[in-house]
């Protein structure tokens, strides 16, 4: 009985002395990952350096071999017409053209005197953006050789994109983390601290969208960063 007196104290002791321990361990872990956790934004507008720009028009007949070579006639006139103002061949596709056969469609319920209708696609795909805009305002001469260049189909929409994100990348993750370090400063100074190292950072995701509607040719690029640092008194 007297040993197991002794025993049961001894374990007392020892629980005690581990909460201590636990207690004091939670505490230094508790100060030392004092942090706080802040964003930074970066943006800036850039010009897009590639456009996609599809030139559509439609024909519509009888005579499928007719309209073949209707096509291909117009066709080669838009090439030489976009070869005349700098466009090289390497930055034109001319893509089949797509048939319609209204007497292959059963519900159709259209009243047009023409069996089939066709529409080709010839596109510029190119980095030469200013000189495809200019382009696009001289594209009326088509229609001086009978060509009617469809304007208004949503399928066939000119893109502008940007590619060179990798060359001002750097730049804008030490902006946005320099505005991130701004706002963890001013919390560290409200809050009676200082501001400490780095605890983990993370980049964020990049965004490139249209400046606004009227010129998707400008992007705005804008890249959010979280960074937490430790707070030292």
């Amino acid at each position: 009985m007297k040993n197991f007196r002794i025993e049961a104290g001894i374990l007392a002791v020892g629980i005690l002395l581990l909460g201590f321990v636990v207690k004091s361990a939670v505490s230094m872990f508790i100060e030392k990952e004092r942090v706080v956790s802040v964003k930074g934004l970066a943006e800036m507008d850039v010009p897009a350096d590639l456009v996609v720009w599809p030139l559509v028009y439609k024909e519509a007949g009888n005579d499928p071999a007719a309209m073949y070579e209707t096509l291909t006639r117009k066709n080669g006139l838009i090439v030489d017409f976009l070869k005349s103002k700098g466009i090289s061949e390497n930055e034109i596709s001319v893509s089949p053209p797509s048939v319609y056969d209204r007497q292959g469609d059963r519900y159709s319920s259209d009243n047009s005197p023409f069996r089939y209708k066709a529409a080709s696609v010839i596109t510029v795909t190119s980095r030469q953006v200013d000189v495809v805009r200019h382009l696009m305002q001289e594209q009326a001469e088509l229609m001086k050789q009978g060509i009617a260049i469809v304007g208004d189909d949503y399928q066939y929409r000119v893109t502008y994109e940007f590619t060179g994100l990798n060359e001002i990348k750097p730049a804008m993750i030490e902006e946005a983390t320099k505005n991130a370090r701004s706002a963890a400063e001013k919390f560290a100074k409200d809050s009676d601290s200082n501001l400490g190292k780095i605890r983990n950072a993370n980049q964020g995701t990049f965004s490139i969208t249209d400046r606004d509607a009227n010129t998707p040719y400008v992007k705005h690029v804008r890249v959010v960063t979280t960074v937490t640092y430790y707070l030292e008194d």
